[in-house]
């Protein structure tokens, strides 16, 4: 066996490409679709035909399980999950599934709790009761 560590998501051992990697929520590539597909009706009145049947069904995908819809809400929930120092891998991941409880988000993503990082349980109640409170006026 080599010398390097196993990778494990729950210790946020993950590999230094992914760690450094920007990912995005479901609620942001929705975004993003629906933008590129504005822009090909713009140039197109028969946008559906220059659509791929990869591209629909992405924008499918990504609008059915997108948890925030406003746009204004999406850079919200963004911004209140950077404040708590998150990984990238971490913060997509709340934002895209939405635990209601302290207990929901750690079996999630167990890396919130590993030694050495300030996320105890209250400040994890915190910042999903700022997501809730998103989600309750969007």
């Amino acid at each position: 066996m080599s010398g390097e560590e196993e990778e494990n998501a729950a210790e946020l051992k993950i590999g230094d490409e992914f760690l450094k990697a920007k990912c995005l929520m479901n609620c942001e590539v929705a975004l993003i679709l629906e933008h590129k597909y504005e822009q090909l009706q713009q140039m197109s009145d028969d946008a559906a035909n220059h659509v791929s049947q990869v591209f629909e069904k992405s924008q499918q995908y990504v609008k059915r399980f997108s948890r925030y819809k406003n746009p204004d809400a999406v850079r919200q929930v963004r911004e209140i999950l950077s404040r708590y120092q998150l990984a990238e891998f971490e913060l997509c991941v709340l934002g895209n599934l939405c635990p209601e409880t302290v207990e929901e988000a750690i079996a999630m993503v167990p890396s919130i709790k590993t030694k050495g990082r300030a996320h105890d349980d209250e400040a994890i109640e915190k910042m999903l009761n700022d997501l809730s409170l998103i989600k309750k006026f969007e």
